[in-house]
């Protein structure tokens, strides 16, 4: 029905109004849809597939660093975020707190939790006695609620899930280490699950978590030029040991408080997917977590019925190879189809009509770049297979380039103001004074993302704010 081409869901103009076209992109895709509860989200079953495959790969990556998974309450009482007074402050405009069962008033409040940090140390305060207990590795996939003002689709929501490690360890240096080496994970999962590059490092004082030391943040950049914080790892210290009396007996026969860190990635890496590789015909997924690899499109199936017995068997043997592959037999015109799958972002989209199969071939579009070719029929799953680890090299490569090529050196506010407009994240050094990023925020509506991993020549330079000696070179941009 070729009718039905009418009906194809149009999306904004990503150079136009960019917003527009990323929330189009996430409702037309069928990613999500808005709760009842204003700030709250939807997952709709494509979107929630996307993060069962990110959750997977995840998963992975952490119990080979020897990550145990656990559950707790989402329930937490309020009291426990009040021993922690740098955490309760930073936390205390988006908690949410439960005060009534049915009519009865609690007798103690409590929150949904933000973060478990606190009820986490409760229960290492019990599970810990001994430095034979240590280290302890633990991570749960939960939700977590944070009643945020302004809400986007998988970037900001009031409820999103998430993933959030919790170690223990018998030294400062263990648990630091595992905060950076954490990072590196994350790094892992960005650049080879997600085709993402990411600039990696220590986050300021005023940017760090409420209650860490210190705290290493993972900016991706946006085809907007804005910063998305797509995951954060935190060396806590003993802070939460010691608010929870989370103590072991060491070797030497003491009594010492034990050394944590915690580490997180969310669901806001959809968005970060969304918004790095889509582009005016809709999502663009990175072949490890598309949920459709491939799809295959009988030409003219019902005038010639082979046409649709090739197809099937073509998606038989692309499953046997273990893709992710469906067959589009619907009553719609193949531009209809090409436009659904296209917008949804799927890699690979493989055509089969008479003369495909006369000719021994199947005609092939990639997602990534548009490219239509033909390909031989023979060895289906091999040759479709390599295609995805190429277009995911491509996917990677395009987004790393872009990266590089917006990443100006600004060495003063006026270099600063013509590079953030311009959409760009600025290459800075700055003196470390909290007055110069406050100051740039508010002239410039830009933050400081993390510090550069080259603090060599430091000493040589000047802040892009006061003019002072620096101290720290780092990244400043626009963020989500």
């Amino acid at each position: 029905m070729a009718g039905n081409d009418r009906f194809v869901n149009q999306i904004a103009d990503i150079n136009g109004d960019y917003t527009k076209w990323y929330t189009d992109v996430c409702l037309k895709a069928e990613l999500c849809d808005y709760g009842p509860v204003k700030g709250t989200m939807i997952f709709r079953p494509y979107g929630y597939a996307i993060w069962e495959l990110i959750q997977a790969e995840a998963d992975k990556l952490f119990k080979a660093h020897g990550v145990s998974n656990a559950y707790f309450p989402m329930l937490i009482p309020q009291s426990f975020l009040m021993r922690e007074a740098e955490h309760v402050e930073g936390f205390a405009p988006e908690v949410a707190t439960v005060t009534h069962v049915g009519d009865a008033e609690l007798s103690e409040k409590l929150v949904l939790r933000p973060t478990s940090e606190t009820i986490i140390g409760s229960m290492y305060s019990k599970w810990i006695s001994s430095y034979r207990d240590l280290p302890l590795k633990l991570n749960q996939w939960a939700n977590v609620v944070r009643w945020e003002k302004t809400t986007r689709p998988f970037l900001r929501t009031s409820e999103f899930l998430w993933q959030e490690g919790h170690t223990a360890f018998a030294t400062p240096e263990e648990a630091s280490a595992d905060a950076f080496e954490m990072m590196g994970v994350y790094k892992q999962i960005a650049n080879e699950v997600l085709c993402l590059p990411v600039l990696c490092g220590q986050k300021s004082e005023k940017e760090k978590f409420a209650g860490a030391v210190a705290t290493y943040g993972m900016e991706a950049m946006m085809k907007d030029g804005k910063s998305l914080q797509s995951g954060t790892t935190h060396y806590l210290g003993d802070n939460f040991a010691r608010a929870f009396d989370v103590k072991f007996l060491d070797k030497d026969g003491t009594h010492k408080y034990a050394y944590q860190a915690s580490w997180g990635i969310s669901t806001r890496l959809i968005g970060a997917i969304i918004m790095a590789h889509g582009d005016e015909r809709g999502l663009c997924l990175p072949p490890r977590v598309a949920p459709v690899q491939a799809v295959v499109i009988p030409i003219g199936a019902a005038k010639n019925p082979a046409a649709g017995e090739r197809a099937a068997a073509l998606k038989a043997e692309l499953a046997a190879c273990g893709m992710r592959v469906t067959l589009d037999e619907r009553d719609c015109s193949p531009g209809f189809k090409f436009n659904h799958w296209e917008l949804r972002g799927v890699p690979v989209r493989v055509e089969i009509g008479a003369r495909d199969i006369d000719a021994g071939v199947m005609t092939v579009c990639r997602r990534d770049t548009g490219e239509k070719f033909t390909m031989p029929l023979e060895d289906a799953g091999t040759r479709i297979s390599a295609l995805l680890t190429e277009i995911a090299n491509n996917m990677f490569k395009k987004a790393s380039d872009f990266t590089a090529a917006h990443i100006v050196r600004a060495d003063n506010l006026a270099d600063m103001e013509k590079a953030l407009d311009g959409g760009n994240f600025c290459d800075s050094y700055w003196c470390g004074d909290r007055e110069c990023e406050d100051k740039i925020k508010q002239l410039y509506s830009a933050s400081s993302r993390v510090m550069h991993e080259d603090q060599s020549d430091v000493s040589k330079h000047k802040c892009v704010c006061c003019g002072k000696k620096a101290k720290r070179r780092i990244y400043f941009a626009r963020a989500y």
